[in-house]
């Protein structure tokens, strides 16, 4: 394909992924698989491209562009090769009209702007939209980082957690002989210092609420060398059930596994209550934190959507609570920074909830709010997350 093949075609898929946000269409990666997969003329050095432009131009907005087009001329005005492309030729994109303006760059929605935690900074929101490292997790029962690091052959240690190694970007984790015998896994180093937090100790009940995937669940199981009960619960059938294969490739094969029903949850967990030790709720929510690996995912939000989900995650507090024995602990996070999925959720818990208080996290790390700790992609060079570690009275 020629540069301006190129450009032509990220404008196309660039209009799928508007209208797609419009709603509550596929993901921009979906939507890129998809393109390439009509599109099989195009070769490795056109798709690396395309996807480049696509998200570049994604980056570069912070609200839905106008089209593909207007956000294509836009990010050409910052590169002279693209405004180049633009040239009319077979399969390229028209020429750019006297007076056509390209889509203005924005780091995120004017509306969203005063929701940040105020502990934040305008560096720590403008890195929001930089590109995400690749962070893994080492299974430190098994193997330790130096050895790891030797066997990768490439990578550095990570700042924050002695469990974490980040790689270059493109690293083929999942081709590496550790991937298969489960010595690694994919994690964000925030994600592995909210695991941290938590806390767990051998002998533990511990119910991870929220599990998903499990990737928390097993940074726990690893940090206690399997010696605690660990009940991995979640409403999404389809992400719990990916918890089995990731389980199975690292050898455990201990963890209870949930699956929850939607607004009837303590009929399922009815047995844990006043039991459990720790209980993890890494709830759903906004995912501001997650905008550097989902940048498209800033023009999904509404103020509407936004009041669903801390309504929803109250609700998860509540019930969550409720499985905490007397002493026992719980830890609340979410990939967010936003005041009112943050700070301002477990401000309005402590107050409908006397029998909780806060304590401090099991790890040092984190800007200090009221109630909790932040974590920012710009000070940390993790993800964005807040968390915060609460303990139910005696």
């Amino acid at each position: 394909m020629t540069p301006a093949a190129r450009v032509q075609t990220a404008i196309e898929i660039l209009d799928e992924i508007i209208e797609a946000t419009k709603g509550d269409g596929a993901a921009a990666d979906v939507i890129l698989k998809r393109a390439f997969k009509q599109r099989r003329y195009a070769g490795s050095k056109d798709r690396r491209a395309i996807r480049e432009h696509v998200y570049d131009a994604i980056r570069r907005h912070g609200a839905p562009p106008q089209s593909g087009r207007a956000a294509m001329i836009g990010l050409a005005g910052d590169e002279r090769r693209l405004r180049e492309a633009f040239d009319g030729s077979d399969y390229g994109p028209q020429p750019i009209m006297d007076g056509e303006a390209g889509e203005p760059a924005s780091n995120l929605p004017e509306w969203l702007r005063d929701r940040f935690d105020p502990a934040l900074n305008h560096g720590d929101i403008l890195a929001l939209s930089d590109r995400a490292p690749l962070d893994i997790r080492i299974n430190r029962s098994k193997i330790g980082r130096d050895e790891a690091l030797q066997r990768l052959g490439s990578g550095e240690p990570g700042r924050l957690s002695d469990r974490a190694i980040r790689l270059p970007s493109g690293f083929p984790v999942e081709q590496h002989d550790l991937f298969h015998e489960g010595l690694i896994d994919i994690q964000d180093e925030g994600s592995q210092l909210v695991a941290d937090a938590a806390g767990a100790e051998r002998g533990m009940t511990v119910v991870d609420l929220c599990a998903g995937a499990g990737g928390k669940t097993l940074a726990m199981h690893d940090r206690v060398e399997g010696r605690a009960r660990f009940i991995a619960c979640d409403t999404d059938r389809q992400r719990l059930r990916a918890f089995a294969p990731r389980a199975e490739r690292t050898g455990i094969e201990d963890v209870e596994t949930r699956l929850l029903n939607p607004g009837r949850e303590r009929e399922v967990l009815g047995d844990l209550r006043d039991t459990a030790d720790l209980v993890l709720i890494d709830t759903p929510c906004s995912g501001t934190g997650t905008w550097r690996r989902n940048p498209e995912a800033r023009w999904r939000l509404t103020p509407e959507r936004i009041g669903r989900i801390a309504a929803l995650q109250a609700h998860i507090l509540d019930y969550g609570a409720d499985l905490v024995r007397p002493g026992g602990h719980l830890l609340y996070a979410v990939c967010s920074l936003l005041h009112e999925e943050g700070e301002g959720q477990i401000s309005a818990f402590l107050a409908r909830r006397s029998d909780f208080r806060k304590v401090e996290p099991a790890i040092d790390h984190g800007i200090v709010t009221a109630n909790g700790r932040l974590l920012s992609p710009a000070r940390h060079g993790t993800d964005g997350f807040f968390f915060a570690r609460l303990q139910r009275a005696c």
